[in-house]
């Protein structure tokens, strides 16, 4: 799946002035991650549990 197929969010708690942001992208397989200030480089993807995984993990910090 290419990057401009998937559908590129922003967590609300994202600053406006968009220095050290990242988007993601939810399919049915897999969490899909970029850069949200260079849109054009690779992105990676990590699974579904995993990233639920880390989400946890980074809210209990």
């Amino acid at each position: 799946m290419s990057t401009t197929e998937l559908a590129w969010f922003k967590s609300s708690y994202s600053g406006s002035s968009g220095d050290s942001c990242i988007e993601i992208a939810v399919t049915r397989q897999a969490v899909h991650v970029r850069d949200s200030k260079d849109a054009t480089r690779p992105h990676f993807a990590v699974g579904r549990e995993e990233w639920a995984r880390f989400v946890g993990f980074a809210a209990g910090a």
